[in-house]
């Protein structure tokens, strides 16, 4: 019987199950075609120079992402200008990039997006001579220092003096290195200079400290701001540079632009996702040195800055900015976080398909068991409707040798006992039709001795009326 019922069972499982599986195994195979790829494991950034701001920062995301198994490699260039030409090259395997703000925009590089703002760049004005020059426009007909030549430094400084109206034709624009901005101002060989430097570079204390070279106060700050996007007013503090010399003797406004950290469009979503968390821990966090001091225009909440008016910010980037980092990567490691997060993809078909289905499948293996029955069931109703069609009593042989075929089939039919009940019915339904035909074949013996047995015997008249209690 065991045998039996699993030469049944094993047979109608794989017919039930198969076109199931092969319809989750499609649907498998058509949400696979939207899983991303897997992440690759390195990414080159283009910073500066070693000492810059633009590699140490570059140096502490390469930790940070270290961290995660990812291999940030640092590519040192000449600045900004460089950065850009490597980020837009698609033959190059530049991804990242730190652009001073005011060299580029989404019209220029349409495929470039923003991680965020990470730090000040602050442009500094100097200029020699006892008169006091508080507006670019005043440096017209001066000798004026504006940074290497093809450099970001000199690229922003035209931008703001020839929209100053100070232009090649009305005053003479010279490039220099900018550790020789102190000599060529002490010297008189020029009047004044502009530069893009941290408040801690050498150059910048060299100047400060010069007492014939004296910063600028930009007294038209507010109005560069609302012209060129891409800039910001700083406030240099009387004295905060040096408290004792009291450097800068008044309190100084100045123009500064700020960092971009910038990706390629098609940079894979976890690493823009990943490099803009660290973006955000590193920049984020106090900075404070052994004396309880902080840099002069760092502040701890101010940057990264996802308010980015050159470029469009990554929607990855976006997203953590709003919410954090994703819900995975909070409780699991990077690649384990990643792998999972791209395989959720899958539980659409599984939702969609795999759910309903576990549902389906028990009702489609019983309509396929009960189809067996009801097969015979079609076969028995076809001999019963027949019966009518016979007017002589030795025509109803053929019918009755096919009950005794339907019965011997349905004998032999391996049904489950789950549904045992069914195939009873069907048995004593086989019954009550050849008793019909017993009946019809022999009226003579029906109408003398009463009613027959199943048997096809006559029964007795003493019974009476009850003998009429037989099945059907």
């Amino acid at each position: 019987m065991r045998r039996l019922f699993i030469s049944l069972q094993i047979p109608e499982i794989i017919v039930t199950i198969i076109p199931v599986i092969a319809l989750v195994l499609a649907a498998f195979w058509l949400a696979a075609q939207f899983i991303a790829p897997a992440p690759p494991r390195e990414m080159v950034i283009a910073a500066a120079t070693k000492g810059s701001p633009y590699y140490e920062a570059a140096r502490r995301y390469r930790d940070s992402l270290a961290e995660s198994g990812v291999t940030l490699k640092i590519l040192e260039t000449k600045g900004s200008i460089e950065n850009l030409a490597l980020i837009k090259d698609p033959h190059s395997q530049v991804v990242a990039a730190f652009l001073q703000g005011g060299l580029s925009n989404s019209r220029d590089a349409p495929d470039i997006r923003s991680i965020g703002r990470v730090f000040y760049e602050p442009v500094w004005v100097f200029y020699r001579g006892t008169t006091k020059i508080e507006k670019l426009a005043e440096l017209t007909g001066k000798r004026v220092l504006i940074g290497p030549a093809g450099s970001a430094t000199a690229a922003l400084a035209t931008r703001l003096l020839n929209a100053s109206g100070v232009t090649a034709d009305s005053s003479t624009l010279i490039t220099k290195e900018l550790p020789d901005y102190v000599a060529a101002l002490d010297s008189g060989q020029a009047d004044a200079g502009v530069l893009v430097l941290a408040p801690e570079a050498r150059t910048i204390k060299r100047l400060l400290d010069s007492p014939n070279i004296h910063l600028m106060n930009m007294i038209q700050a507010d109005a560069y701001v609302q012209r060129f996007p891409f800039l910001q007013k700083l406030n240099l503090k009387e004295g905060v540079v040096d408290f004792s010399r009291d450097i800068p003797p008044t309190d100084t406004q100045m123009l500064a632009t700020t960092t971009a950290l910038v990706i390629r469009e098609d940079l894979h979503p976890a690493l823009a996702n990943l490099l803009t968390q660290a973006a955000i821990s590193i920049h984020g966090r106090p900075e404070i040195d052994a004396n309880g001091e902080s840099p002069i225009f760092q502040r701890a909440g101010i940057f990264p800055s996802s308010d980015d008016q050159e470029f469009l910010l990554s929607s990855e980037a976006a997203r953590v900015y709003k919410n954090g980092p994703p819900f995975l990567q909070r409780y699991l490691p990077f690649w384990l976080a990643t792998g999972l997060d791209r395989l959720s993809v899958l539980l659409l078909p599984m939702i969609g398909i795999l759910l309903p289905a576990v549902r389906i499948i028990p009702a489609l293996y019983a309509w396929r068991i009960r189809r067996r029955i009801i097969y015979w069931y079609h076969a028995l109703k076809k001999v019963e409707a027949e019966l009518g069609s016979h007017s002589n009593p030795s025509e109803l042989l053929g019918p009755l040798r096919e009950v005794d075929r339907i019965e011997e089939a349905v004998n032999r039919l391996p049904i489950p006992v789950a549904f045992a009940n069914q195939l009873y019915d069907l048995r004593g339904h086989i019954h009550v039709v050849r008793r019909r035909l017993t009946a019809l074949r022999s009226p003579s013996v029906h109408q003398s001795s009463g009613p027959v047995d199943p048997s096809g015997a006559a029964v007795s008249n003493q019974a009476g009326p009850v003998a009429d209690r037989g099945i059907g």
